[in-house]
């Protein structure tokens, strides 16, 4: 699997940030912290990236979702929350997009990332006429991730199972159509 840029360029500037401040302290105790802040960093990303490549989700209605399941097709995965602006106004794009696509070449799952219950996120999902699947963005989903820093987020993976793409931020149709056609 190819890293994303996105996603090491994040890392190296959690790290960078953290051995710069390491230069400027006498604590041995204060040092050791930092270095070991981080290699987490440095693990959790090489480990979200190694997981999210065979992820398993289960959805709100019960149905689990694995990557190798879809093999053949492009996967766009989007965190969202019902609370985030950005993420109510990309919906329609995503239900569109999985509407036109779910069938042939593509398919959308969502990751609700509220505190609110399974029943809730399913009211507000009927409510939008989202179509794809939702699942709850619990500590064992997103750990296959790692957790967003902001919202929307998403992955596309290609029909190889490979991340191809990290976009934090709205994702149209249009913009995930123009990707996976020029591929």
């Amino acid at each position: 699997m190819k890293p994303d840029i996105a996603i090491i360029d994040h890392a190296m500037q959690s790290m960078t940030a953290r051995l710069i401040v390491f230069g400027t302290v006498r604590s041995t105790r204060r040092k050791a912290n930092l270095l070991r802040g981080a290699l987490i960093t440095l693990l959790l990303v090489c480990s979200g990236l190694a997981c999210a490549a065979d992820f398993s989700l289960q959805d709100i209605q019960g149905k689990t979702h694995r990557l190798t399941d879809y093999r053949g097709k492009w996967v766009l995965v989007n965190f969202w929350a019902t609370w985030c602006p950005p993420c109510l106004k990309e919906i329609p794009e995503l239900v569109s997009l999985h509407d036109a696509h779910h069938d042939k070449d593509l398919l959308v799952i969502g990751i609700a990332m509220d505190s609110g219950s399974k029943k809730q996120v399913a009211k507000f999902a009927r409510a939008h006429g989202i179509s794809y699947p939702v699942v709850m963005g619990d500590r064992r989903n997103t750990a296959q991730f790692g957790v967003p820093e902001i919202l929307p987020v998403s992955y596309l993976y290609n029909p190889g199972g490979e991340q191809v793409s990290y976009q934090e931020g709205e994702v149209t149709r249009a913009s995930v159509e123009a990707y996976i056609n020029k591929k």
